[in-house]
């Protein structure tokens, strides 16, 4: 039924003209229309089944309303799932389709996937990483709209979303200052990339916002996985003055101290609190006791950088609205309170 009813059809029925109905079903920006107006053109047109016809406004708008969401790792990964999940629903919210492409770090490869994408003529391109790095945006996707997702670069044309490293350090240092801790350690990531040097900084503000003095010797750099936090957390837990606090660069490293503690004869959060980063939730919720960590926001940076790439292509915005999307945004990471902090044995 819905193929044979037009948009004469719904104006007629709503008792309104062709162009408000238009209005109305494409969210046109700037429209003046009633609420009301609104409501009954949006029941007509469900009621009589009317759907716009995309490929007719494709054509007249010259857009695919497809995006591509060109990714290192990502859709192989649970870690950074969320990415994925975020951007699809806030597209699909929008009445456009996300297309998913996966290089798994090989340059060839990526470049094969470019030229597909582009021969697929999308509109604009998500270009993301598996973690927060920088990158240099291929020369081949010169002249497309390119929103970086969960990475920056040094050139200003791209907008750019990536997790606030800094305040996610300082939520995690702050956690265990809450429940009276003094004596934090850190076990960091032996890599060179905005998360080491973000969450080392949010670190020291948090131990300088409670009057704590620094201490190098509590921080041990060690490889990001289960055995490299094993092997810091044993570090700092053998130390006579051992530390009563650990934040961890990421829940991997959390599962390590978590195997410390235990071989120690330590008790978590009795003996030790831990806070990870990242909220893995098959680790976090796996672990007993379940552990407190920072959470990345991968679902809300999946669908800023949709929103940010359809805003930037909607031609109906006044051109210094679109050209103001070129800036970095910067994301809270929460902290997700388990059973792994608790004030310390000697407070």
């Amino acid at each position: 039924m819905g193929r044979n009813i037009s948009i004469r059809d719904v104006a007629s029925a709503a008792g309104v003209s062709v162009t408000t109905v238009s209005h109305v079903l494409n969210n046109t920006t700037g429209a003046r229309v009633s609420e009301e107006t609104r409501e009954r053109v949006s029941t007509v047109a469900a009621r009589l089944g009317y759907a716009p016809n995309k490929l007719a406004q494709g054509l007249r708008l010259q857009r695919t309303q497809i995006l591509a969401l060109l990714s290192d790792q990502i859709a192989t990964t649970p870690h950074a799932g969320r990415i994925i999940l975020g951007a699809q629903e806030a597209a699909s919210a929008k009445g456009w389709v996300v297309m998913l492409l996966n290089s798994g770090g090989d340059p060839d490869l990526e470049d094969r996937e470019i030229n597909a994408l582009l021969q697929h003529q999308v509109d604009g391109v998500l270009y993301a990483t598996m973690y927060h790095r920088q990158v240099t945006v291929p020369d081949r996707l010169t002249g497309v709209p390119v929103v970086l997702l969960d990475a920056s670069c040094t050139d200003p044309r791209y907008p750019s979303v990536v997790p606030d490293e800094v305040g996610g350090g300082r939520a995690a240092v702050r956690e265990l200052v809450a429940a009276g801790h003094r004596r934090i350690g850190f076990t960091t990531n032996i890599d060179d990339i905005p998360a080491t040097h973000g969450r080392l900084v949010g670190y020291r503000q948090a131990l300088a916002d409670a009057g704590i003095p620094f201490t190098p010797e509590l921080v041990v750099v060690e490889e990001s996985d289960t055995p490299g936090g094993y092997r810091a957390a044993l570090e700092l837990l053998r130390r006579p003055d051992r530390p009563t606090g650990l934040f961890c660069f990421n829940d991997r490293m959390a599962m390590g101290a978590y195997r410390a503690a235990h071989e120690l004869g330590l008790r978590i959060p009795d003996d030790v609190s831990v806070v990870g980063f990242d909220n893995q939730e098959l680790i976090a919720d796996g672990l007993y006791p379940g552990l407190t960590t920072v959470a990345l926001p991968h679902y809300e940076m999946g669908a800023w950088a949709v929103n940010t790439m359809i805003d930037m292509l909607d031609e109906t915005q006044p051109a210094r609205r679109r050209r103001r999307r070129s800036s970095q945004t910067t994301m809270e990471c929460p902290i997700v309170r388990r059973d792994s902090v608790a004030a310390p044995a000697t407070a």
